[in-house]
């Protein structure tokens, strides 16, 4: 799926021609730091125009947390913007670097970046977001720990005609130079590999309500037959599930409150980057 991300730094686009160019998708700045007086003050429009327009759209949180403590805050700002809307694709915490001023976090290690990433998204998960992590793949290689890359949605920026990052991830961020038809001067150019959308409305998440079968009723006219009661089975241990195309092992874990590690020890899959559309694999049952 073809995307770009925006902000104020685009001005004014116009979203019905980025649509027919091919462009499915649109990860839309919200706001940075910890003031409500931050929020991207083309946020609203930019939300409202590629809504319209009938664009998926997600949305992403500049950080400048110094601690876990401060990313906190981060996400409880950014749901205060975000509030009352549907997102179609993660809401995704940006953590970048800016060796030149030395005041962004990376220069605080692996252990401390890591944290914060953790606390603005489990932040973020309480309220019903489904969330994700913005960074180039170089950082995330030296400054995220393994837990946390593969805990959240990973949309990872590396310019070039490949990304060069072997784990599982959903969007890749390839150009910070393209044109698109709408968009007067520059925008990233993104390509998703995963349709979150789908994830996101089937497990209610991000301002969407959960989609649950409607049970079916008896015709009002029909008397119940008394039937023996039948022996309970024991409750499986497992269900079987039909990987889709665009599955990742992260996103049938996270919707089934399971881990990687689990379905991999579980399905006895040797690499946790080839899954195919079609396999059928054993998912854990809780309780």
């Amino acid at each position: 799926m073809k995307g770009i991300d925006v902000s104020r730094w685009q001005g004014q686009i116009d979203f019905n021609a980025v649509k027919k160019s091919g462009v499915e998708f649109v990860i839309i700045q919200a706001g940075y730091g910890k003031s409500i007086r931050q929020k991207d003050p083309y946020f609203e429009q930019n939300y409202t125009r590629a809504k319209a327009a009938g664009l998926k759209v997600g949305a992403y949180w500049f950080s400048y947390a110094h601690t876990p403590d401060e990313a906190v805050l981060e996400a409880r700002t950014c749901a205060e913007v975000i509030k009352g809307k549907q997102f179609d694709f993660p809401i995704y915490f940006d953590l970048e670097n800016d060796r030149r001023s030395n005041y962004y976090p990376f220069i605080t290690g692996k252990s401390n970046c890591s944290s914060m990433v953790k606390a603005f998204c489990t932040e973020l998960e309480k309220l019903g977001y489904f969330v994700g992590l913005y960074i180039s793949r170089s950082p995330l290689q030296t400054h995220i720990t393994k837990e946390v890359a593969e805990r959240f949605a990973l949309w990872i920026a590396e310019y070039g005609s490949k990304l060069n990052y072997t784990g599982q991830y959903g969007i890749w961020q390839k150009s910070g130079s393209g044109r698109v038809v709408g968009v007067i001067g520059d925008v990233d150019i993104d390509e998703a590999v995963v349709d979150y959308s789908k994830i996101i409305k089937s497990g209610g998440f991000n301002g969407y309500p959960k989609t649950d079968k409607p049970k079916e009723e008896k015709p009002k006219d029909e008397k119940p037959v008394p039937q023996p009661a039948p022996e309970q089975p024991e409750k499986p241990k497992y269900i079987d599930y039909k990987i889709k195309k665009g599955d990742t092992l992260t996103a049938i874990a996270k919707a089934h409150g399971t881990t990687i590690a689990e379905l991999k020890k579980l399905n006895n899959i040797k690499n946790v980057n080839l899954i195919y559309a079609g396999d059928v694999i054993k998912i854990p049952v809780r309780g």
